[in-house]
């Protein structure tokens, strides 16, 4: 057995004792994926694991689950009868305790090109360790509910799309979701090509019966329309951004419904900040990758996307919150420069450092004071001879008002090619405090080897601290660290030439 070794390095680090699974001992299939599951107040539930049998029919592969607790235990499995098209599925847990199987990948191997089709996700009930095909609703123009058995070849949907714009002149769009409390949301709009109008947001009890119709943009057209952003809801409301457009002209304002009636509560405007600034709020993308950018507390949505000037290009960050007593809206700004220059000299307006480099984002948090943490890297676009590149994390942390409270330069290897250094993170102490990890390649200073080092930032009660711990890799094993309980982390350990493939908790001391 390979053994991951921790040695002292600077501050003590005690390893109290480890947990560890073999995942390839849990089942006979084909290791296909493993992910953690979370709650839907994104506590850690546990670990489910992903096994393939290969083809079982037609239009049928078989899978299998293994369900492990937040200690590795194993808990739960079942072989399943998933899509022919599901290469492998992402798990999480919804609203009901009940953990979804949702597809992650496409599998074209097994299938004609003109027969492939979306996967279903599954769901697996904890409670009796069964698992079947999620059952999906259509809402047709004639205002009925249509239940979705077998999905329809991406060749045959292009078909119908197609005959249906021929007919109708628009393409009818809509889409139905479960709501916590019971019943459903549906949306809906007739597509035309260029624009899109008749869109409405309507909410059905549990037996499909309409309580509520909220309708906007109803005489859109490629000029003059509007759109609807919901951002979040509880029990009693639903927050939205409206967005206006009269030709080039754009406004934008909180729209707050109530969850009962659907009936517009408030609108306020949201200004202050340049238009593609709060078009673009309520996402964040970097590196083709989306960050989680919003997080709710009692009394607030708090949201943070990039602020972009009046030539559209991205000068730093902003920072929408919304108070849900009052409804009011605050909307700050923090820039490259000047906020960022006297922390990071050479910065320009862009966010550019030095020699080609420029900070991209990596990771947000928020804390429930409306603080914001932003964690950065310097990366270095590939030219036309040069590889990628990657060097320094920069963490920024923010006060209440959203101003730099301080700004901190992790120094690392510089790595080639690939962009994986920063881990993950984890809120701690119910959400009130956060950990992030990375990694880095560093030479010792004794052998001249390199070796990585695992890196565990905290921040708690808005102090900052830094532990380092060393780990050793055997040759042609990989150790990849994930998130584990609190005051853990999870090392996976795999050589897929020799089927090794083990998951261990260590525990830490933060």
């Amino acid at each position: 057995m390979k053994k991951i070794t921790f040695l002292m390095f600077g501050l003590i680090q005690t390893l109290v004792f480890s947990q560890t699974q073999d995942l390839t001992a849990l089942a006979t299939g084909d290791h296909v994926g493993m992910n953690a599951l979370f709650d839907d107040k994104d506590n850690l539930y546990g670990y489910i694991s992903l096994y393939s049998y290969g083809k079982s029919g037609d239009k049928t592969k078989k899978f299998e689950y293994v369900v492990l607790d937040k200690n590795l235990n194993p808990v739960a499995n079942k072989e399943f009868e998933g899509d022919i098209t599901a290469a492998s599925y992402m798990g999480y847990v919804d609203f009901k305790g009940q953990i979804i199987l949702k597809p992650s990948m496409i599998d074209y191997s097994l299938i004609k090109s003109r027969e492939v089709f979306t996967p279903v996700s599954m769901i697996i009930d904890p409670k009796t360790n069964t698992i079947t095909r999620k059952i999906y609703y259509d809402y047709l123009e004639d205002r009925s509910f249509k239940e979705i058995n077998e999905p329809k070849s991406w060749k045959e949907q292009r078909k119908e799309n197609r005959e249906e714009k021929k007919e109708k002149g628009y393409n009818y769009i809509s889409a139905v979701g479960e709501i916590k409390e019971g019943g459903y949301f549906v949306i809906e709009y007739k597509d035309y090509g260029k624009y899109v109008n008749n869109n409405s947001l309507m909410k059905f009890n549990e037996n499909k019966k309409e309580v509520w119709k909220y309708q906007y943009n109803t005489n859109g057209d490629k000029k003059v329309f509007s759109t609807l952003s919901p951002l979040e809801k509880d029990d009693n409301y639903m927050y939205c951004i409206m967005k206006k457009v009269d030709d080039r002209k754009k406004t934008f304002s909180l729209l707050v419904l109530d969850m009962k009636t659907g009936k517009e509560v408030v609108s306020k405007p949201i200004t202050g900040v340049s238009d593609k600034t709060i078009e673009y709020i309520n996402t964040f993308v970097a590196n083709y990758s989306p960050i989680d950018n919003d997080k709710t507390f009692d009394d607030k949505i708090v949201l943070t996307g990039r602020n972009y000037g009046i030539d559209d290009y991205d000068t730093g960050f902003a920072r929408l919150m919304i108070n849900k007593s009052d409804f009011t809206v605050s909307v700050k700004t923090l820039d490259y420069k000047p906020d960022f220059v006297p922390y990071l000299p050479k910065i320009d307006g862009h966010g550019f450092v030095e020699s080609g480099y420029y900070l991209q984002t990596k990771d947000l948090y928020f804390m429930s004071d409306g603080s914001v943490g932003i964690l950065t890297e310097k990366y270095k676009p590939a030219g036309q001879y040069n590889a990628p590149k990657t060097t320094d994390l920069v963490y920024v942390y923010t006060d209440k008002d959203f101003k730099i409270k301080d700004l901190k330069v992790f120094e690392k290897e510089k790595t080639k090619w690939s962009n994986n250094d920063y881990l993950f993170s984890q809120y701690l102490n119910g959400g009130k405090d956060v950990v992030f990890f990375y990694r880095d390649y560093q030479k010792d200073e004794v052998t001249r080897q390199k070796r990585w080092n695992l890196f565990i930032n905290t921040i708690i009660d808005g102090k900052f601290k830094q532990e380092t711990i060393p780990i050793s890799e055997k040759d042609n094993y990989t150790v990849i660290p994930y998130v584990g309980k609190e005051g853990y982390i999870l090392l996976r350990e795999f050589n897929e030439k020799e089927k090794f493939n083990k998951i261990r908790l260590e525990k830490l001391n933060y």
